[in-house]
């Protein structure tokens, strides 16, 4: 699955999932833009790795549930690079646990944000490009929790993934025509900071033991599943989503 200086667009790449494909697109030979929102710190330590990995990158911040502040980005990595062939839609949070008795409208709003306006944001400001070159790949970070809907306690979070699980596959029917292929891929219980922020020690080991594989996945056994969507090996996948949950889930 090598590639040959595509540029990818990686949101939310300063940790976990989106720090692993950020690294992986660029061993395979991409140009990476490197994403984030506050991790500051983390994402120039990504951006580094890339460097010395001999590939081009831009590190763009700002905040892409904010249509103003995705439309700059993406004017960036076109003055930069002049193109985008590969968009990630992976920043994502689950912002805070609550059960639909202690959801509030904030909650509920910032949960749907970041994790489904975002996708819809960044993935229309970069059509302009990708149709002027004929084609691109936008592979949608969604998760399982969108189709056995999580715990009690993350049922925004889980909605919101039911959502671009959704979006998902009416991008893909409406995009294809223009030469992009939309994908994505679900993710189960991986081991990121994601769950150190939301979910407690005791409770993961718990959940880990119902997985079939006996532990929670890694960052890097996702990516696989990216590289794949984003290459050439994938050219005839259209609305396809990829489990990556350990067995988790089946189907």
């Amino acid at each position: 699955m090598r590639f040959s200086g595509e540029v990818a667009w990686v949101t939310g790449s300063s940790k976990g999932i989106g720090r692993a494909a950020s690294i992986g697109l660029a061993e395979q030979g991409c140009d990476v833009v490197v994403h984030y929102n506050s991790s500051e710190d983390d994402a120039q330590e990504v951006e580094e790795q890339i460097r010395t990995l001999g590939r081009d990158v831009l590190l763009l911040t700002g905040d892409v549930t904010d249509a103003g502040d995705v439309r700059r980005m993406v004017r960036e990595i076109e003055d930069h690079y002049g193109r985008i062939d590969i968009l990630v839609n992976n920043a994502g949070s689950m912002v805070k646990r609550a059960t639909l008795a202690e959801m509030t409208e904030d909650v509920w709003g910032r949960v749907m944000d970041v994790n489904l306006k975002s996708v819809y944001l960044c993935s229309q400001a970069v059509l302009p490009m990708m149709k002027r070159q004929g084609g691109g790949r936008i592979i949608n970070m969604t998760s399982v929790s969108a189709r056995d809907g999580g715990s009690p306690s993350s049922l925004a979070y889980s909605t919101a993934k039911g959502g671009v699980s959704t979006l998902t596959r009416a991008m893909a029917k409406e995009l294809v025509a223009d030469g992009i292929l939309v994908n994505g891929v679900a993710p189960g219980r991986i081991d990121t900071p994601f769950h150190d922020e939301f979910t407690t020690v005791e409770k993961r080991e718990k959940a880990a033991q119902s997985i079939p594989l006996g532990r929670e996945g890694t960052p890097e056994e996702v990516v696989g599943a990216i590289l794949f969507l984003a290459s050439s090996q994938a050219n005839y996948l259209v609305g396809e989503i990829i489990e990556v949950n350990g067995g988790m889930l089946m189907s």
